[in-house]
């Protein structure tokens, strides 16, 4: 199938990973950036969101909590399963024609290429997190969108993906994303519990 992807659009894609992977480079961003693909980097995060949506939306906490996770899983799948076979894109640190100018910072592995499974699964988390916390969570929706980009930035940047790989897991994801919040929502909103009515007194009192 990748045999079939246009020309130009190939020579794009190279471009764009020569001046993110090749010509980006510095000592600082060699150390850092490799850190924000590691899942335990973001583990915090994941607790956070697990234990605040629990804590102060109860049931509907978590229903977000297994939908959240079942976006993840529906994202995985879909790429590592049924995409990536199908389209068969060899990595960039596994391509002959790349190894003198590639500068891997991670191990390479010797799965597919396109979509990346990275950006997939962290657009589908953060865009469902965007579209079910944006009420409660001032600045979720840059707060996530940057989360996600910025680990499909780390994809290229370390030498395991191509620019269009990321692009394409984003969409992906975010398709996913959207739709597992859509899903969310015809039954549940996020809420908090409206104080009893003397609580409310009380407080409007204070």
């Amino acid at each position: 199938m990748w045999d079939k992807v246009p020309e130009w659009l190939l020579k794009a894609d190279l471009q764009a990973w020569m001046a993110i992977h090749v010509n980006g480079h510095t000592a600082f961003l060699d150390w850092l950036i490799p850190f924000f693909r590691n899942e335990n980097l973001w583990a915090p995060l994941y607790i956070f969101l697990l234990v605040y949506v629990t804590l102060n939306f109860k049931k509907a906490g978590w229903v977000w909590c297994v939908l959240f996770f079942a976006a993840f899983a529906c994202s995985d799948h879909l790429n590592s399963a049924i995409l990536k076979p199908y389209f068969h894109r060899i990595r960039p640190c596994n391509t002959p024609e790349l190894q003198g100018i590639l500068q891997l910072l991670v191990p390479c592995g010797g799965g597919l290429s396109f979509p990346s499974s990275h950006a997939a699964n962290h657009f589908a988390m953060g865009i469902f997190s965007a579209i079910t916390l944006s009420k409660n969570l001032k600045y979720a929706w840059v707060f996530f969108i940057l989360w996600a980009m910025l680990v499909s930035y780390a994809q290229v940047y370390v030498g395991v993906h191509f620019p269009l790989d990321v692009l394409a897991g984003a969409v992906v994801g975010g398709t996913i994303g959207a739709l597992f919040a859509i899903l969310f929502h015809l039954r549940f909103k996020l809420r908090k519990p409206a104080l009893p009515a003397t609580d409310a007194v009380e407080v409007h009192n204070q």
